[in-house]
């Protein structure tokens, strides 16, 4: 088409659009509609007439809208309610089976709790602790069985009991993403905890005292502690169960559905708090009908809004049911190993290719990495049996010594160090292989023929960084710190480059030397997301005072292992052993999750080295150079 046939076609278009710009209305929705016709036609004017004055005025005019389109328009009242009347409900009626699973477990771990407490009536004090066990009695005998509710200071312990059942229930949510264990966990603590206290009191004659006492609140309470518990189940099955998505798709539908749930428990726990402080406060002059009252009208508000409301949403919607919202995925995208990335780039693309090979690194570290690692920290456990039976100030540093051997107490911790060394390399080795061979099936042949070939050189490249890493204490490791990137690409250099053992040794410490400032800035950005992901399973400043056995700031790893210190002690006098064992596994499956994190990033770093130093990607460019695009028009092509 003409120039001028183009101009005239469209012009009476520009013209509205201008005049809608200019308009006081600026109504987003009409300028989005007009300025999606206006980029067309500058697409089609930067195509067909890139020299003329036509595509700077169409440029200019995209260009003084693009403000306006992107003003976000204001949500109405309407549409939140909407999500509270449609899209909760349904989310909740899709995760059904998984609530319902949440509850009945819970159930069971209840019923444990109580049955368990039957036959062995001391069992609560090993699941709530001797100090608040002693106290209940002395309540019960002074004719207040339910006084540790009470406080003068109502205001700030609605704040705190709120602000702790958030931390629970979000804690019981988030661990659904450790493969639903850490959920699971959480539910039996609770659970047990509940069928003990009531049991508890039955055995002392007040069972209904106790019940009409604290389900005032529990029916809010411990029932979002279920649902937190589904919604946790619900977001972890979709990476034990993806179907027809890939699991990192499976994994986002999970997570913003379980996210949806939780959203709608939040005015639950706070109310849970409210009635803990101001009306579970008040229980003894408070009629036994209003008790029954509130405790059944909690429930039926928790039965009408997560179990009928629901299924008369999805049945009065039943197109809406089956729907899933997978408009936010975006296309595979291949992996460009001739482009040189930024730190920023290359964390990014690492964090993609840890989610394609992930499935292959899994199959690895379970079948040779795993099993070596539990049999050195048993050797290890055995080794200090007398020195885990403490707790430690800064438990994750002596228990890492204890783990590595780097603590050096007898020449088994010299072997096990090295075997640690080793089976580091092997794991380093396979997300290299996986790297290499992201885009091709698993092969046990084809990784033990990579391994084989480049373990050793591997081992070698990686010795300055990896024993660097084992032998330091972690406080020296900070001075450390700045000298791991001349010594951060080797071991990639070594498995990815093409070139003979003593050449891609030599080109390890150049390419590492020349990396140095991405590598360091990557280190670092890697340590911030190691701290981030680190504090709801072990926060950095949960130290233990050696005197009182209590941490300064309490964390999941803390509830776990004094839950594991009440149960090995029905069983066991070395309870604090099998404690720091549990703490032990935590912290061997947070490190190979990150490991390979770590192993990819220097992978990415040496394709952008070598890039630079061999230009390996123009040389390929240089081998099509004339080869005219069959999918492509070039600007040459259209010029006058």
């Amino acid at each position: 088409m003409k120039e001028t046939d183009f101009i005239e076609q469209n012009k009476k278009k520009w013209n509205k659009f201008e005049q809608v710009f200019e308009s006081q209305s600026n109504d987003p929705e009409e300028l989005s509609e007009l300025y999606m016709d206006i980029t067309d036609d500058l697409s089609y004017a930067q195509t067909f007439y890139p020299k003329r004055t036509v595509r700077v005025y169409l440029n200019q005019l995209a260009q003084r809208v693009y403000t306006g389109v992107h003003k976000q328009k204001g949500e109405s009242i309407r549409k939140f309610l909407s999500v509270w009347q449609t899209s909760l409900p349904l989310e909740i009626y899709r995760s059904r089976k998984s609530l319902l699973f949440a509850l009945v477990m819970f159930l069971i771990y209840t019923a444990i709790g109580a049955l368990t407490t039957y036959i062995d009536p001391e069992f609560p004090r090993i699941v709530m602790g001797d100090g608040y066990v002693d106290m209940t009695l002395q309540n019960i005998k002074d004719g207040n069985p339910l006084g540790v509710y009470e406080s003068n200071d109502q205001m700030g312990m609605f704040l705190m009991i709120t602000t702790n059942n958030l931390k629970v229930a979000f804690m019981t949510f988030a661990l659904g993403f450790f493969f639903t264990i850490g959920t699971h966990i959480l539910l039996f603590s609770n659970g047990v905890m509940l069928g003990a206290f009531q049991y508890f009191f039955h055995s002392k004659g007040l069972l209904i005292t106790s019940f009409l006492g604290i389900w005032i609140h529990g029916a809010f309470e411990i029932s979002a502690i279920v649902l937190a518990g589904g919604a946790g189940i619900t977001a972890g099955n979709g990476l034990l169960f993806p179907g027809s998505y890939t699991r990192i798709q499976s994994l986002q539908l999970s997570t913003k559905r379980g996210l949806k749930i939780m959203l709608s428990l939040v005015p639950f726990i706070i109310a849970a708090g409210f009635l803990e402080s101001f009306v579970t406060h008040n229980y003894q002059i408070l009629p036994e009908w209003s008790k029954w009252t509130l405790i059944l009208l909690s429930f039926g508000l928790i039965v009408f809004y997560y179990v009928i409301y629901p299924t008369y949403v999805a049945r009065r919607n039943p197109d809406l049911v089956d729907r899933e919202d997978v408009a936010f995925f975006k296309a595979s995208k291949q992996f460009d190993f001739s482009k040189m990335r930024s730190a920023g780039e290359n964390l990014s693309d690492s964090f993609r290719m840890y989610g394609r090979i992930i499935g292959k690194i899994t199959r690895i570290n379970l079948a040779i990495v795993v099993p070596i690692a539990l049999t050195l920290i048993i050797l290890q456990d055995i080794s200090h049996y007398d020195d885990l039976q403490k707790q430690f100030w800064y438990d994750w540093a002596s228990q890492l010594g204890f783990m590595f051997g780097y603590t050096f107490k007898n020449f088994q911790d010299v072997i096990v160090l090295f075997f640690w060394f080793l089976n580091i390399n092997i794991l380093f080795t396979a997300v290299y292989w996986s790297v290499k061979t992201h885009d091709t099936h698993f092969e046990w042949k084809s990784f033990f023929s990579f391994l084989k070939q480049r373990i050793i050189p591997v081992l070698l490249a990686n010795s300055f960084l990896v024993l660097l890493t084992l032998v330091l204490p972690w406080y020296l490791l900070i001075l450390a710190f700045f000298f791991m990137p001349f010594f951060y690409l080797n071991g990639a250099t070594a498995a990815l480059d093409g070139g003979d053992s003593r050449g891609r040794f030599s080109k390890g410490f150049r390419f590492s030397k020349q990396h140095y400032g991405n590598s360091l800035l990557i280190l670092m950005l890697l340590t911030v997301l190691v701290f981030i992901l680190s504090q709801p399973i072990a926060f950095v400043l949960s130290m233990h005072d050696g005197w009182r056995d209590e941490p300064m700031i309490r964390d999941l790893l803390d509830i776990i292992a004094d839950f594991t210190k009440r149960v090995a002690l029905l069983y066991t006098e070395d309870y604090m052993f099998w404690a720091n064992v549990v703490r032990q596994l935590f912290y061997l499956v947070f490190l190979i999750g990150v490991l390979p994190l770590v192993a990819i990033t220097a992978a990415f770093g040496f394709y952008t080295e070598r890039e630079r130093s061999e230009a390996t990607g123009l040389k390929i460019a240089f081998k099509n150079f004339g080869k005219r695009s069959r999918t492509q028009e070039m600007e040459a092509d259209f010029e006058e």
